[in-house]
């Protein structure tokens, strides 16, 4: 068994976490509950769609599918969203790489918080580091983070990393010294060019990047039906 999830993890396959409790329950649980209380001179909340920045950024929402280490579709639809300040400089990442035959493919951005809640609600103790405690919310729920890979212009395809997207492993980690060579190149680069714009990789997540002024937002719980409508 531990050598057939070895062979499933090192081909890339989708990541899977053994649920707590049933998703039904999770999902009860999530709606019933309220974020933690805001400060009240926080910023005012400003999130732009990222498919509008560009039509040569590429997405693949993946909490809008069941190709998620949850297994189920947690989105109503596949929508990205980050706080203007946030966008406008993960449109100057994609602009820069373009130069190297590169461009950005988002996994997630804006993340309602009652998400966050099902995740920590779901995810085994010993891999909590991979979630965020929900009594604190997330920087994804303040619309300064990004979950984020790089393509290939050319082919259109995505750029092979030292782990899948939401691999709960140490191959994760952006300091991961495994992989080959290519891998690790992609991965830094990535992580190179985002830190020149003003986000921080997470220490666990090589995709996982935060914008720097995500403690001036609120925590929030907004639909992506709401934030259309607005």
């Amino acid at each position: 068994m531990k050598l057939l999830l070895f062979l499933l993890l090192a081909q890339h396959d989708t990541f899977r976490i053994q649920l707590q409790k049933p998703l039904d329950e999770l999902r009860r649980i999530a709606d019933a509950s309220t974020p933690p209380p805001q400060p009240a001179n926080l910023r005012a909340p400003d999130l732009v769609n990222l498919k509008s920045l560009s039509p040569s950024i590429h997405f693949d929402i993946r909490y809008a599918t069941t190709n998620n280490f949850m297994g189920a579709a947690l989105y109503d639809k596949p929508a990205a969203y980050l706080q203007r300040p946030a966008a406008q400089a993960l449109l100057a990442v994609h602009n820069g790489l373009a130069h190297q035959g590169l461009g950005l493919l988002i996994h997630d951005a804006y993340r309602p918080w009652r998400v966050t809640k099902m995740f920590w609600d779901a995810t085994p103790q010993a891999q909590r580091n991979f979630v965020a405690d929900p009594e604190k919310g997330s920087k994804h729920n303040r619309g300064c983070a990004v979950d984020l890979t790089l393509y290939d212009l050319k082919t259109g395809q995505p750029i092979v990393m030292p782990s899948g997207f939401d691999e709960f492993s140490e191959r994760a980690y952006p300091t991961y010294k495994g992989g080959t060579k290519k891998q690790r190149r992609y991965r830094d680069l990535l992580r190179k060019a985002m830190e020149s714009n003003g986000f921080t990789v997470n220490e666990d997540e090589w995709w996982h990047f935060d914008y720097k002024d995500w403690q001036l937002y609120p925590v929030l719980n907004i639909s992506f039906d709401e934030l259309e409508a607005r």
